[in-house]
């Protein structure tokens, strides 16, 4: 297994796309503003405590309140408020908690109003971006995420990734920790820090503390709403959290990101720049990469299967559902065996899918039927078996005697939705068809108004790629013929992004030509 990350700077922000094998499983988006990320720290101001849900609305800067349960608060944070109170009046002169003196527990089933009230400042941590018509969701146990651990202040515990299975490395990584960690800093050992040397967890313990740090001044001089320590950005967080062993190339698009990323991977894991490579090519990188097609593909209503059978997916507002169908798959052992082997082989791309798509909250899968029970106790196995590289928290049920297997999958951010559909090319979405468009004959207008009129010394022309197979199909194509007519060569590409009939020419330094 190898995996490959593809950065794509555009004008409108940042795209990452994170491949396995050259499939697409994961895509994000950066956009300009971070603000309100996962991870985020805020001092916000308590707007409004509802004891019938036990949880408070607090003002964050965001245009809607945020949402506080009281279970979110977190065991310490009796200790976490006299910090945050006595950072505000200038009571806690040093970020260190060596000589803090932590407060009493809260009680695991007590009431949000016996613990904060109207209008208290308050330290909170964003826990899930706003969704939809929601605000986020907070939670007040600050934890600072870094390669190997996660910091927790105001605790003394230490805690350590089941996926480290060997008692004998679980001994060490804990001796370790008690004694580099500093008094009243709890601290979770990742997975990926088994087998690490001192030296590194010592150094990413240390960066740690400095982000709590930097916490404490932006608190000193903060008034609510603020943000006090904002999250790396998507890119780096992808890196701290995936680069591994299995990481074989990063390639990305534009020269400042590039050395950026270059000094944070030099940071968390020397030697593994070389991964790193600066793509620069007329193509698009996506386009290069065929992850364009990939999104057009797996993105849309209808997800087709390898072997012929495909997927429809409906989004409701409570939940996920997906179909799954046969198509035109036809199986030579019998109608039972043909059902398992499309189930097989549709439970690989919904799992897929879910990831890609970020898909979150209820989702019911209606499977084709299979009346033999070992068949489907192995598309319960098989589904867990894919479903395991997920990150987000997930809970699969059997299928049900009407063949339903449901999954809830913990929704964080916002769902990827991207839009697939095209504007219907004979009429540009107005409903009214022309009597003729001669497409071809239009291009080859405006190429003459370029070469001629506007005497463009580079032109290149960028089609969706049944337009380039026409431009240069036959002995003697378009393509030459113009290459006849105007004394130059002009580059023909097909780009998987267009419409069908959308085009636009370009000069040598790939930027479009305004006509």
């Amino acid at each position: 297994m190898s995996l490959e990350l593809v950065v794509d700077v555009r004008q409108g922000g940042i795209w990452l796309a994170l491949l396995r094998d050259g499939k697409l499983i994961e895509l994000h988006q950066e956009h300009g503003s971070t603000d309100f990320a996962v991870g985020d720290i805020y001092l916000g101001k308590v707007r409004k405590v509802v004891p019938s849900l036990n949880a408070a609305f607090v003002d964050v800067g965001y245009e809607k309140d945020a949402f506080l349960h009281y279970l979110d608060l977190g065991p310490q944070f009796n200790s976490l408020n006299k910090f945050t109170k006595n950072t505000l009046h200038g009571k806690q002169n040093v970020a260190d908690l060596l000589y803090f003196k932590g407060e009493k527990d809260i009680p695991k089933d007590g009431k949000i109003d016996e613990i904060i009230s109207s209008s208290q400042p308050i330290l909170v941590q964003v826990a899930k971006e706003p969704i939809s018509s929601k605000g986020p969701r907070l939670c007040a146990e600050i934890t600072l995420a870094g390669r190997y651990l996660v910091l927790v202040p105001f605790s003394d515990k230490i805690s350590i990734s089941q996926k480290i299975k060997e008692q004998e490395e679980r001994d060490r990584l804990k001796v370790l920790m008690e004694t580099i960690k500093p008094k009243n800093f709890g601290v979770i050992i990742r997975t990926v820090a088994e087998n690490k040397k001192i030296e590194q967890l010592d150094q990413d313990l240390k960066n740690l503390l400095d982000k709590w740090k930097t916490m404490y001044n932006n608190l000193l001089t903060a008034t609510p709403p603020r943000r006090v320590l904002g999250e790396i950005d998507k890119t780096s967080s992808i890196l701290r959290d995936l680069l591994n062993a299995d990481f074989s190339n990063i390639h990305v698009n534009d020269e400042t990101l590039f050395a950026e990323m270059k000094e944070f991977i030099a940071g968390i894991a020397p030697g593994r720049e070389k991964i790193l490579k600066l793509y620069d090519s007329k193509i698009s990188i996506f386009e290069r990469f065929g992850i364009s097609k990939q999104i057009k593909t797996l993105f849309g209503k209808k997800v087709p299967l390898p072997s012929g059978g495909y997927l429809i997916i409906e989004h409701t507002e409570a939940m996920h559902v997906i179909d799954v169908n046969s198509g035109n798959r036809k199986g030579a052992d019998g109608q039972e065996s043909n059902a398992l082997a499309t189930n097989i082989e549709a439970a690989e791309e919904i799992a897929r899918v879910l990831q890609l798509r970020d898909m979150g909250g209820i989702v019911c899968i209606d499977f084709i039927d299979m009346h033999d029970r070992e068949n489907n106790k192995a598309l319960h196995e098989k589904i867990k078996e894919v479903m395991q590289s997920d990150r987000a928290k997930h809970n699969i049920l059997p299928p049900s005697k009407f063949g339903v297997v449901e999954i809830t999958r913990q929704r964080v951010r916002p769902e990827t939705d991207i839009n697939t559909s095209e504007t219907c090319p004979t009429c540009n979405g107005t409903g009214e068809v022309q009597a003729s468009i001669l497409y071809a004959e239009e291009i080859e207008s405006n190429l003459n108004y370029l070469l001629f009129d506007r005497k463009e010394a580079h032109v290149s022309l960028h089609v969706h790629p049944y337009l380039e197979a026409y431009f240069k199909k036959g002995l003697i194509s378009r393509q030459w013929k113009w290459f006849f007519k105007y004394k130059k060569w002009i580059p023909v590409q097909g780009v998987t992004e267009h419409n069908l009939l959308q085009y636009k020419f370009v000069n040598k330094n790939n930027e479009e030509i305004a006509l």
